[in-house]
């Protein structure tokens, strides 16, 4: 039997970091925590069409940072920045009852195609569209690699292409270390949801060797300081 880990988990100690940056008090723990993940689940409803790429959440004892990475900012936004003011006060008001000031900040990914989340969400979009299920892995696989992508593998469970009996299928292209812990491995699980139930779709996008923990977060601000580079 094997033990399957959460790629990303499982590296948190050599090349990840937190997207989560806060320290609570024992007795308000429970309390942060629901918000936090409240805070997740509106903004990932959301922002279903902005193509998000992670969030990070920084709390401090009277503000709260949302940063998003999305590869399509302009529709989190929206028209002169209206879209951002709406999200900005609904957090407040529904998720932390006007008790702390929340800052948004909206980060531009700048290859969404290496992107494991962004590419299982187009894949999922492609699949409640009705598209043919091998077209859409094929055509996700050959985007990937072309973007420059070291090795790339997606994987579907469900009732494919409708069928009676439910199956798992798996592609993959290029290289994939997913035991050595220095291999930096981006995953994403999303499901897509069909009339005929719920279809899973797992990428795994591996991007080579990595020495030392990065900060994606910070990794984009400098991508965004020096765009030439």
């Amino acid at each position: 039997m094997g033990h399957k880990v959460n790629p990303v988990i499982h590296r948190i100690p050599f090349i990840h970091a937190w997207d989560s940056k806060w320290f609570a008090r024992k007795e308000n723990l429970p309390t942060v925590l629901r918000q936090e993940v409240e805070i997740r689940a509106f903004l990932g409803k959301k922002l279903k069409e902005a193509n998000i790429d992670a969030i990070s959440i920084e709390r401090s004892p009277k503000e709260l940072t949302i940063i998003i990475l999305a590869g399509k900012p302009g529709v989190v936004i929206g028209r002169s920045g209206q879209g951002l003011e709406l999200i900005r006060k609904e957090i407040e008001k529904k998720i932390l009852q006007n008790k702390i000031k929340v800052k948004l900040n909206i980060q531009p990914v700048h290859q969404p195609a290496l992107s494991a989340e962004i590419v299982a969400q187009n894949a999922v979009s492609e699949i409640e569209r009705r598209m043919p299920f091998r077209r859409v892995m094929k055509q996700t696989i050959e985007k990937t690699m072309a973007a420059g992508a070291q090795g790339v593998k997606i994987k579907m469970a469900g009732r494919l292409n409708g069928v009676e009996i439910a199956r798992r299928e798996t592609l993959a292209a290029g290289k994939m270390s997913l035991i050595t812990l220095r291999s930096n491995v981006d995953y994403a699980f999303v499901e897509a949801h069909t009339i005929y139930g719920k279809i899973g779709v797992k990428v795994w996008v591996y991007h080579g060797l990595a020495f030392g923990r990065r900060d994606r977060f910070a990794a984009v601000k400098e991508e965004n300081k020096n765009p030439a580079k």
